[in-house]
């Protein structure tokens, strides 16, 4: 699964991230709500572990925020308020599960997989020409043709499979897959480019391509459009 965490607290954050990966689990990290606002938004993910407290604002204006704007993802609430109040306050804002602190890993992990089973049922396609992206199975599909794609893999091509035509800068994609404080080599995402380019080949001919906007970026073209 892909997950985000918004987190405060840099030690529990590390933890966090350390814990999960070692789960199998793609972890995203930001510690603002400005950070998050936008990447909720702009990335597919599976679950949101978010903090209620947050050095720019608070969890529960981040998450009405998101509300707002469509985003349905499932939000589990990491909190050290444990009142009856404040606990309904959360849920009646829009978080889905909540989670005291301290808190058992086991239990924590426990929960992530009980909401992303709850979100399992729905599965959204978006399409490019005649290849659609499968979102629960993280897939490309044409006809009776199915390719799989890795956690990367797939967040790459849900940004451009949800803006077919556009250009996507290089700064806004790596952002989105990689996230806001990536400071690794700029060409991983000609890389993963390579890789979609490669799979969407599999499908057969004529099929969706991703061109490159030379000093700018990439956009995907539905039918055989070339490169």
């Amino acid at each position: 699964m892909r997950l985000l965490v918004v987190e405060d607290d840099e030690r529990l954050l590390q933890l966090l991230q350390r814990g999960l990966g070692e789960e199998g689990h793609l972890v995203d990290a930001c510690t603002t709500s400005s950070d998050a606002l936008g990447q909720a938004q702009t990335i597919a993910y599976d679950v949101v572990l978010l903090d209620w407290m947050l050095p720019d604002g608070d969890g529960l204006s981040l998450l009405r925020a998101w509300r707002s704007r469509g985003v349905d993802t499932p939000v589990l609430m990491l909190t050290a308020r444990g009142t009856v109040g404040e606990r309904v306050l959360g849920l009646r804002t829009g978080a889905d599960d909540y989670l005291v602190k301290p808190f058992d890993f086991s239990e924590l992990l426990a929960r992530i997989e009980v909401l992303a089973r709850r979100r399992g049922g729905e599965v959204i396609q978006l399409r490019a020409g005649d290849v659609s992206l499968d979102t629960r199975q993280r897939a490309l599909v044409r006809g009776d043709r199915e390719v799989a794609l890795t956690a990367r893999e797939f967040a790459l091509c849900a940004l451009l499979f949800r803006r077919v035509g556009e250009v996507l800068t290089r700064s806004e994609l790596l952002a989105a897959v990689w996230g806001p404080n990536f400071d690794g080599e700029p060409n991983v995402l000609d890389v993963y480019v390579g890789y979609l380019r490669q799979k969407l080949a599999q499908l057969g001919d004529d099929v969706p391509t991703i061109r490159a906007q030379r000093g700018v970026g990439f956009r995907l073209l539905p039918g055989g459009a070339g490169r």
